[in-house]
């Protein structure tokens, strides 16, 4: 029925109903047009040319869904890929803040240690400054107590010497051996 609509339609809005003279002559070239596009319908729709037109179109569709779903697919796990990415970029920023944070703390403590270190080596470089400083403080008291026993004893000498005679020289030597003998028996 709706092969029928189509040449109907197209005899009644043809200008040939507008021309003057018979219609149905093989004179009119309205007529002859007519007849040409009818058997040009006519063979279009005997070689089923708009059921294949219409499979095209079927599968021309059918094709564009399959993309869609394909697409839409495609879209799915790109978001899960996504997602997924933003999971682990989480989870290594995470790990990244952990790194730094002992990284901090290994920090903090090698600091510690260091200026505990340089403590200890301050206070035993003090130490042994001071030890320096007793020892030459010593040294140098020796050295004068030295120094005042060779000047006492030079001063005792030059003053023995001047007061000393022959007669007391071997008086003082008698009294040495004596003693001396006194105390070995």
């Amino acid at each position: 029925m709706r092969y029928l609509m189509i040449p109907l339609f197209a005899v009644l809005a043809s200008p040939a109903m507008a021309a003057t003279g018979p219609f149905v002559s093989l004179h009119n070239t309205n007529f002859i047009v007519l007849l040409a596009f009818l058997l040009f319908v006519g063979i279009l729709l005997f070689m089923k040319v708009p059921s294949k037109i219409g499979e095209m179109l079927d599968k021309r569709a059918d094709g564009i869904r399959a993309d869609l779903d394909e697409a839409r697919a495609l879209r799915e796990e790109a978001q899960s890929l996504l997602a997924s990415y933003e999971r682990k970029q989480k989870e290594m920023q995470e790990q990244a803040d952990r790194i730094v944070a002992n990284a901090r703390t290994e920090a903090e403590r090698s600091a510690q240690a260091s200026k505990d270190d340089i403590a200890a080596s301050i206070a035993r470089r003090l130490a042994s400054a001071e030890e320096q400083l007793e020892s030459a403080r010593a040294a140098a008291v020796k050295d004068v107590q030295n120094r005042a026993v060779t000047v006492a004893v030079a001063a005792a000498k030059d003053v023995i010497a001047k007061q000393m005679d022959a007669g007391r020289s071997n008086a003082l030597i008698d009294e040495s051996i004596a003693t001396v003998k006194a105390k070995m028996h």
